[in-house]
């Protein structure tokens, strides 16, 4: 079977079967889509993020307190003040 025929034959594939052909293009279509979508909400996540960093500047210093165990029990961080203005 040469070329022109084979092309001959997928093409009355396709009509004689539309609905399928075209759920499929539908299918295809959607998940191309959510692809893009998944990687643009991704990126504009990662840029978010970086813009928050930027925004504390380089001279920033944080100091927490650390956490207190009692009775097996692990507080959160900074539950323990240990920490005053002079230090």
């Amino acid at each position: 079977m040469n070329a022109a025929s084979l092309l001959a034959v997928g093409i009355q594939a396709l009509t004689r079967n539309r609905l399928r052909s075209g759920l499929t293009v539908l299918g295809i279509v959607i998940g191309v889509a959510a692809v893009i979508a998944t990687l643009a909400i991704g990126q504009g996540a990662r840029e978010a993020v970086q813009a928050q960093i930027r925004a504390l500047g380089a001279n920033t210093l944080s100091v927490i307190p650390g956490t207190i165990t009692a009775g097996g029990a692990r507080g959160g961080m900074g539950s323990i003040i240990t920490l005053t203005t002079d230090d």
